[in-house]
């Protein structure tokens, strides 16, 4: 018996054209239509992809295009209005991440993606490095005993001096731009993967590199988004979890995640802000013995080899799961709840940067 591809339309021809396409066409996903706001980006991007069907308005390719489900791959200020219309349309949905421009946005998405009863998931494929979900079975095994503390930094900046920037979307707030969003919450994500649901935030963001370049007028411009922050995390479980990061700490070595329980400790750096599609997983506890060494890798977290780009074996992993959801009727984790809640962390690290308090969050 043979059963029809899932049939997709993409809307969004940036990231969208380096890890969503290749990866619903590796996955065996039918996309049939993709959209983009100008017109020769998304020609390019139908022939470099053999997709017959390209779109200028999002609008027309949902009513129009033969499709049972929608990724969004667009500035965040975007992401609201093209789901609940998606929604509408009877299509399933894929979102990126940071999934909204506040939880009020985020809130509706999740009720409304519930009261439809289609797939909705949130393209929060850290989840599914290899070296993220080794971790999460260790914990889930007991290696580091009772849950204690979760330190996570993230720095990354130029090796050489250069110029101002040319300005994108990234760099605007009234976009969604802003690292905390971009990166912070693929963290914030897999903390609560790990650890269970937030109850408390105190922290900050904050700004350090605004200049940038106007890549039309080449007039020199400033943005208004944050490159840094620190926070704090205060967890149901009793955890805690600390998180601090930049993309202006020129010479910055990467991300690391320090995980400390009763009886034992785990650790995964990385030389990148993306986790690879290998990764490392360090360890000790009172069972192996006082060296911190690494551990073996089970081959099942890294069932095939993608080396295009080093988020697809993670995205076609979320991918996987889409699908099961799809032909099932759920929506797996991370779906739009799981955004819903990440939103609520970012506007909370937010709020207490104007506050210099804690910020409690609400179920």
């Amino acid at each position: 018996m043979t059963t029809t591809p899932m049939r997709i339309g993409v809307i969004g021809v940036g990231f969208g054209t380096v890890v969503q396409i290749p990866g619903f066409q590796s996955e065996g996903v039918d996309v049939a239509a993709v959209c983009a706001r100008r017109q020769e980006r998304v020609d390019k991007a139908a022939a470099d992809f053999n997709i017959p069907t390209a779109y200028t308005d999002y609008r027309k390719m949902l009513q129009e295009a033969d499709i049972d489900a929608v990724s969004i791959v667009t500035p965040p200020a975007l992401h609201h209005e093209m789901v609940i219309a998606a929604l509408d349309a009877g299509k399933h949905v894929i979102c990126e991440k940071p999934f909204a421009m506040d939880q009020g946005q985020a809130r509706e998405m999740w009720q409304k993606a519930e009261a439809t009863g289609l797939t909705a998931m949130v393209s929060h494929e850290f989840r599914f490095a290899p070296a993220r979900a080794y971790v999460k079975e260790l914990l889930e095994q007991g290696y580091v005993g009772d849950l204690r503390f979760v330190h996570t930094t993230l720095f990354a900046g130029p090796t050489q001096a250069r110029g101002p920037r040319p300005m994108a979307w990234g760099s605007r707030a009234s976009e969604g731009g802003g690292f905390l969003g971009a990166l912070g919450s693929h963290y914030i994500d897999g903390l609560r993967y790990w650890c269970g649901e937030v109850t408390a935030v105190k922290g900050g963001v904050f700004t350090h590199d605004t200049d940038r370049l106007d890549p039309e007028s080449g007039q020199a411009v400033s943005s208004d988004t944050d490159d840094a922050f620190g926070f704090m995390l205060r967890f149901e479980s009793g955890a805690w979890a600390s998180m601090s990061g930049s993309t202006a700490a020129p010479f910055g070595p990467g991300a690391r995640i320090e995980v400390y329980g009763s009886s034992g400790t785990l650790i995964t750096p990385q030389p990148g802000m993306n986790p690879p599609p290998d990764g490392t997983v360090l360890g000790a506890n009172f069972d192996s013995g006082p060296e911190v060494r690494e551990l073996p890798m089970p081959e099942r977290f890294r069932p095939f080899d993608d080396d295009r780009d080093g988020r697809l074996m993670a995205f076609r992993l979320l991918l996987q799961r889409f699908i099961q959801g799809v032909e099932s009727g759920t929506s797996p984790g991370p779906n739009f709840y799981d955004g819903f809640r990440c939103q609520q962390v970012l506007d909370a690290v937010r709020d207490s940067s104007g506050s210099d308090g804690w910020v409690q969050l609400e179920r």
